[in-house]
């Protein structure tokens, strides 16, 4: 294993935990793209997922009180639904219309969101199943099921440290049942644990530096932070597609 290719996965996989530690979600399209430059996605993958649970598993002990528990598993139920229809789309629609399609709609609702007097609020979880729904269409096809998720917060206004745990508490299972459909695919290899375990020091740091931030985040302005967070997703959704 190269060193200078083991320094970087290592790098990559902690700038990738602050950003999902601090807002909760956002780091798979950091994590996967830049860890493809250096090594096979079908290894960048799985690294990415472990490092998901280690970040969920920490985040649900420490801050099991500040999760919405009703909420996040009226997320994770009908995610489990839309993951078979993502992979179907995945088949049938071509990759850059849909990424294309799903940068535009992400950046325009994200630019409402921000611009608006009036931002639109829901006041319980009726809409949780939709949002869930939508999560395991985009993560079946795409791996990214955090957008619809991030949306759904911010619409429900939790606080950072609510916003932060209870996504974590949907991703912990969630992304425990994509690294089980990796190990039946023969997808975590050697290789994927030596590179994680190698990661694992940083991941733990940072998910720490990452909750620091978080907490020093104003409750008020944190939607926009999602918000903003939202249309880098969605522009670089725009720029895979071309």
């Amino acid at each position: 294993m190269h060193l200078s290719i083991t320094a970087g996965v290592v790098a990559v996989l902690f700038l990738a935990t602050v950003i999902r530690s601090a807002l909760g979600f956002g780091e798979a399209l950091v994590a996967v793209p830049l860890l493809a430059l250096a090594i096979p996605v079908g290894v960048a993958a799985p690294v990415a997922v472990l490092a998901s649970i280690t970040v969920a598993f920490v985040v649900v002990l420490q801050d099991w009180r500040s999760i919405h528990l009703r909420s996040a598993v009226w997320l994770v139920i009908p995610t489990l639904i839309g993951i078979p229809l993502g992979l179907m789309l995945l088949r049938m629609v071509p990759e850059s219309a849909m990424k294309a399609a799903l940068g535009i709609i992400i950046m325009s609702f994200s630019a409402w969101s921000l611009v608006s007097r009036t931002p639109f609020h829901l006041h319980n979880d009726r809409a949780a199943g939709f949002f869930g729904f939508v999560a395991g269409v985009m993560g079946g096809a795409y791996g990214m099921n955090g957008p619809p998720l991030a949306i759904y917060g911010s619409l429900r206004r939790w606080s950072p440290a609510s916003f932060r745990a209870t996504l974590q508490g949907y991703f912990l299972p969630a992304s425990i049942a994509v690294m089980a459909g990796y190990a039946f695919g023969g997808l975590w290899t050697p290789v994927v644990t030596r590179f994680y375990l190698f990661s694992l020091p940083g991941v733990v740091v940072a998910i720490f530096i990452g909750r620091v931030i978080n907490r020093k985040m104003d409750a008020r302005l944190f939607p926009r932070y999602v918000h903003a967070g939202l249309i880098g997703i969605g522009a670089i959704l725009l720029i895979q597609s071309l």
